[in-house]
């Protein structure tokens, strides 16, 4: 035995030893298992008692290895901070999942409350029956099966930390299962009450204040955008730049059977204006999507409004500002003091877009009894695809950033499709835009204001 220092003290040549942190007076042990460093307090503040104490860990880590279990362990706590300080580093080095938000949300606010204190290593089915009381019990519901999927996959990270670290045998992991209920699927539009929110935006724009006109004007547009590229809510258009659009034409020549004045037949051309969209940020990762032309007239809306520019411009000289922002409204005085507008991001676009419902008599799909959301536009798009475009779901499952399985799986319930090769969706529009009487069940309601 030798002493490199005094707070140093070798027991075992290059496999234990004993030694003292910074401002603490408890011993502390590092021993070698399997050719892994473990260390671990020895709980003594003498040094005759902290050595015999790393000797007796040194038996029982041997002992635990022999018996197929980690030599040593810590709380599941512990290894829940570990995995979720990897996650932050790989989303700061630009690789990280945008699933890894939903983990950490899981690990805080469930699996840490009702598995922290207890050893990574000694979680079992007993362990796992507490989590699911303690899930149930917080949520007052029993949760549906894509949260319990969601719960597993941050469950696992923890348990792959562990592994990786040694602290837990991969013949000691616990097997996950999602046996939750089964969700419902969100309730969508149908054409009729598509045809209401695309055109009633205008009078309710109107309706408002005038500083408030702006935040509305762009939600007229983000939900043009969804309804027509079937998009997800939220972080894939949000951080949309105009250097992430490219503009297309793509003409399509229709002959008619009508002559001109000197005999020749009549030809109708659509130029066919196309955006193709770089999503950057999505939860299945990069991909590129179609805009068609409400796509294309949105953002020429958004480009006029917010630069005063049309939108080829803002694109060919590369402007790289984030394209779903608002235009800050200044009154005279703001104006005449030289006070210069801001692009704001909008923050409340979902209760925005519930309260729009609500006034049209759209908030509650009449069949489910469900609210619809933002999210209820991404279901119409792929119906909509689906049943009168007769689109492809391998190319919808592209478009959309989804899997064939998951398009199967949510939109079973309508009839077979037919595969096409495109995503023009002639059949939707021309009945979209041949329906232009807005039903009067979705007229402006107005509503009683209450008292706070």
């Amino acid at each position: 035995m030798s002493a490199k220092n005094s707070t140093t003290h070798t027991l075992i040549e290059r496999q234990l030893n004993v030694y003292l942190r910074e401002r603490s007076a408890i011993w502390q042990c590092s021993y070698q298992v399997d050719g892994k460093w473990q260390r671990t307090s020895t709980g003594e503040k003498d040094l005759e008692l902290a050595k015999k104490s790393a000797h007796e860990i040194l038996i029982k880590a041997n002992i635990r290895k022999e018996m197929n279990v980690a030599p040593i362990t810590r709380t599941f706590k512990d290894m829940a901070r570990l995995a979720i300080e990897r996650m932050d580093k790989e989303t700061d080095a630009g690789h990280g999942k945008v699933t890894y938000k939903d983990y950490k949300l899981a690990i805080n606010n469930y699996l840490v409350p009702a598995l922290g204190k207890l050893f990574i290593d000694n979680i079992d089915l007993k362990a796992l029956d507490k989590l699911d009381a303690y899930r149930v019990q917080l949520m007052g519901k029993v949760p549906k099966r894509s949260t319990l999927v969601t719960h597993n996959a941050a469950l696992n990270r923890v348990f792959d930390e562990a592994v990786l670290r040694g602290f837990m045998n991969e013949a000691n992991r616990p097997k996950l299962v999602a046996k939750g209920k089964k969700g419902d699927r969100r309730p969508e539009f149908n054409v009729q009450e598509i045809t209401a929110i695309e055109g009633n935006f205008d009078r309710w724009i109107e309706r408002t204040r005038a500083d408030s006109k702006p935040l509305r004007a762009l939600l007229k547009d983000y939900v043009a955008v969804l309804l027509d590229t079937g998009a997800r809510p939220g972080r894939e258009l949000m951080t949309l730049k105009w250097t992430n659009i490219e503009l297309k034409m793509y003409p399509v020549i229709t002959p008619t059977d009508q002559v001109d004045e000197e005999g020749e037949l009549i030809e109708i051309v659509d130029a066919n204006r196309t955006a193709i969209i770089s999503i950057q940020f999505s939860k299945t990762g990069k991909r590129k999507a179609i805009g068609r032309l409400p796509t294309v007239k949105a953002l020429e809306r958004i480009a006029l409004r917010n630069y005063e520019k049309p939108l080829k411009e803002l694109i060919d000289k590369g402007n790289s500002d984030h394209i779903f922002r608002y235009k800050e409204y200044l009154n005279d005085e703001a104006v005449a003091a030289g006070k210069v507008s801001r692009l704001i991001e909008p923050t409340s676009f979902p209760k925005l877009f519930d309260s729009y419902l609500e006034d049209h008599g759209l908030l509650i799909d009449p069949i489910s009894n469900q609210r619809r959301v933002l999210y209820s536009l991404r279901h119409a798009y792929a119906t909509l695809a689906l049943t009168l475009d007769k689109t492809s779901i391998h190319t919808l499952a592209k478009q959309m950033g989804t899997s064939v399985g998951m398009i199967e799986k949510h939109y079973s319930h309508l009839d077979p499709v037919k595969a096409v090769h495109q995503l023009r969706g002639k059949e939707s529009r021309q009945l979209l835009n041949a329906t232009t009487e807005i039903d009067e069940r979705y007229e402006y309601k107005e509503t009683k204001k209450r008292k706070k």
